[in-house]
């Protein structure tokens, strides 16, 4: 299904080999404290800030493809604008405090206000949530779509490709490959734009070539589905990875403006992606599995060479983010995990602990990659389950006047997490009730935990109030 020439596999492999030197030479005596492995020294700059930023919002890039050629720009409306949107609250209302704030993980900050209870629980809850598993699937089909091998070495593969430089550099390794992986996504989009508007047109192609519903907002959608959407993108406040950048950056207002310059070139980046996509629909109209659109679009647009570089910006987009999700979930292993289980007070091992976090995690996405078959499933099931239980808790913790005891964190957590999950199990018995099938299980896990977050909010305040009045 898929050819490549000589000088594809030699730009492809070349870029594995310009990733794998810039991982292990980057480095140096800063990797050997537990501030320079884990966070670069804090002292991240606006620059390489913002090319991370961006270069890591983007594994998904084949449900990205997928998305685009189903649904038309209800890709962007869903996948895009509400992130946005979040991304710059998130940048205005947290960016700074999280900088200040001088911790390591989100799991550091639920115990520093909760407790170790909550923190603990949440370090179970983000161990979760930033599993690799899925770009490392993503990574692996396409490295047994290109060489032809088994979906286990393609697996093996991908995760050697970003644990071996993370095992010595650490977050340093992770920041300078994904500026270098920046670069390379962008400019493999740039060109399959060129050639497709060099080859069928503009606007007018793409319109007299789409069905209809592929260029309205809303797709033919529901309005509740796309609310659903723009709920599901409240995930931006609990991304450990938004959390983990504001930590390393060397002040507040470089998280904050690293932040919302992201969202221009995130603008830009997400233009490439879903008119490549409408092109990948009006060219190919009948594809068997949309998932591999953009490289069967490839194959048919790109010729010797340029097809190479497309599919290192395939690899970069999946890449840049299947590594940072590694470090972060080894961090969360080894910080909130073994450190904290231990209960040291000095971060003489904590590299340590977070190196094995990385072999673990490592294994445990090979095997999640192996038993799920599509990037969707992990995506929602991990989502709907976990983001519930935190999400009100990360707020609180920030804003006072929105937070709970560790008590009610505690419970929170268990409850919200409980509803989702359940929801999950017993929603396929309501498939003939329309209204119900329709409520997402993160909806169910969202409105248990807003629930208790609220109740313990009005007790606290009508105590307040009767205190005052006396």
């Amino acid at each position: 299904m898929v050819s490549f020439s000589s000088l594809d596999l030699i730009i492809i492999f070349s870029f594995f080999g310009i990733l794998l030197l810039i991982g292990f030479l980057s480095g140096g005596k800063e990797s050997n404290t537990a501030d320079g492995y884990l966070l670069s020294g804090r002292k991240v700059g606006l620059l390489l800030f913002i090319l991370t930023n961006v270069s890591t919002w983007y594994g998904g890039i084949l449900g990205v493809g997928e998305f685009t050629y189903r649904y038309g720009i209800l890709s962007w409306v869903t996948q895009g604008l509400p992130y946005y949107f979040f991304a710059i609250l998130f940048a205005f209302f947290f960016a700074s405090k999280i900088r200040n704030s001088s911790l390591f993980t989100i799991p550091d900050k639920l115990d520093e206000i909760y407790g170790r209870k909550v923190g603990i629980l949440s370090a179970v809850i983000i161990f979760i949530l930033v599993s690799p598993a899925p770009y490392l699937l993503m990574a692996g089909n396409l490295l047994s779509l290109i060489f032809e091998i088994d979906i286990f070495w393609g697996l093996l593969a991908g995760i050697l490709l970003s644990a071996s430089y993370l095992l010595v550099g650490g977050y340093r390794s992770d920041l300078l490959t994904d500026a270098f992986q920046f670069f390379v996504m962008f400019a493999g989009f740039i060109i399959i734009m060129i050639f497709s508007v060099s080859d069928f047109g503009g606007t007018e192609f793409l319109v007299n070539n789409l069905p209809e519903t592929h260029l309205q907002f809303t797709g033919g959608a529901s309005v509740v589905y796309v609310t659903v959407w723009f709920l599901i993108a409240l995930w931006t406040f609990t991304d450990p990875g938004f959390h983990q950048r504001c930590y390393a950056a060397k002040d507040g207002r470089t998280a904050k403006f690293g932040i919302i310059i992201s969202v221009f070139l995130w603008l830009i980046f997400d233009f490439l992606t879903n008119v490549t996509g409408l092109f990948a629909k009006a060219v190919i109209p009948d594809l068997v599995n949309p998932v591999l659109a953009f490289p069967i679009y490839a194959e048919k647009i790109l010729g010797s060479g340029f097809k190479g570089v497309f599919y290192a910006a395939l690899f970069a987009t999946i890449l840049s983010t299947l590594n940072s999700f590694l470090f972060l979930s080894a961090t969360t292993f080894g910080r909130d995990f073994v450190f904290k289980l231990k209960r040291e007070t000095e971060n003489t091992n904590l590299k340590k602990y977070v190196q094995s976090g990385i072999i673990i995690s490592s294994a445990i996405a090979v095997i999640l990659g192996l038993l799920f078959t599509s990037v969707i499933d992990i995506w929602y099931t991990i989502g709907s389950i976990c983001i519930p239980g935190i999400i009100l808790l990360i707020i609180g913790a920030y804003f006072e006047k929105f937070r709970v005891s560790g008590k009610t964190a505690f419970y929170e957590i268990i409850v919200s997490v409980a509803a989702s999950l359940i929801w999950i199990l017993i929603r396929p018995n309501f498939e003939s009730t329309n209204i119900l099938s329709e409520i997402e299980p993160m909806i169910i896990g969202l409105a248990a935990a807003l629930i208790l977050h609220l109740k313990y909010l009005f007790r606290k305040n009508l105590i307040k109030s009767i205190i005052t009045e006396k």
